[in-house]
């Protein structure tokens, strides 16, 4: 079985810890912006259990139509996975903020360590396009990375990505609708 875009699910929740652990290993917890940080920080010790893991799913399973009072904008969250195995997540946020729009974009991902240069991310941004330019109705769509991040470069633009400009730290990129996010191609 290919890996396949899904809604967060308690199926695959003993590779997801794994994954989880691996990101901590890596430093990923440490970081001020990451969404995946603050979650390694808030959730790390609810996650194990079944009520917590659940509670965690609620939280960020499926869509987000309503801006949260934190001001997180509405989102949809997809999990990578192959079988049960966790590979990465991807969040698509429907509308951008200021912020958003200098540093985050529509859309981000993150492939747990032990996944990483096999093609999963460029794999899970391109499934994860169509939704976000045909359901979403975002075109084009925003994407951004770390100017010192290569890999996830050439990820997006292997997705359609052209390069607009850099602001501070980040290298912003612009995904048009134009039948290329469908196509299959191989990140290395």
């Amino acid at each position: 079985m290919s890996p396949q875009l899904i809604a967060p699910t308690v199926a695959v929740q003993a590779s997801f810890l794994a994954a989880m652990d691996e990101f901590r290993a890596e430093g990923a917890d440490r970081s001020v912006h990451s969404n995946l940080a603050k979650e390694l920080r808030g959730w790390r010790t609810r996650w194990p259990s079944a009520e917590g893991f659940a509670a965690y799913l609620d939280m960020i399973g499926g869509t987000s139509y309503d801006e949260r009072a934190d001001g997180t904008v509405p989102v949809t969250t997809l999990w990578w996975v192959n079988d049960d195995t966790y590979l990465g997540r991807i969040a698509l946020r429907h509308r951008l903020t200021g912020t958003l729009l200098d540093y985050g974009g529509h859309i981000g991902y993150a492939v747990r360590p032990s996944a990483r240069r096999r093609g999963h991310a460029t794999g899970m941004l391109r499934a994860a396009l169509p939704y976000a330019h045909r359901e979403l109705g975002l075109d084009p769509v925003l994407v951004t990375c770390d100017h010192t991040n290569t890999g996830s470069r050439r990820v997006i633009e292997a997705c359609g990505g052209v390069f607009e400009d850099q602001r501070a730290e980040k290298l912003r990129f612009w995904i048009h609708d134009d039948g290329r996010a469908a196509a299959d191609d191989d990140d290395g």
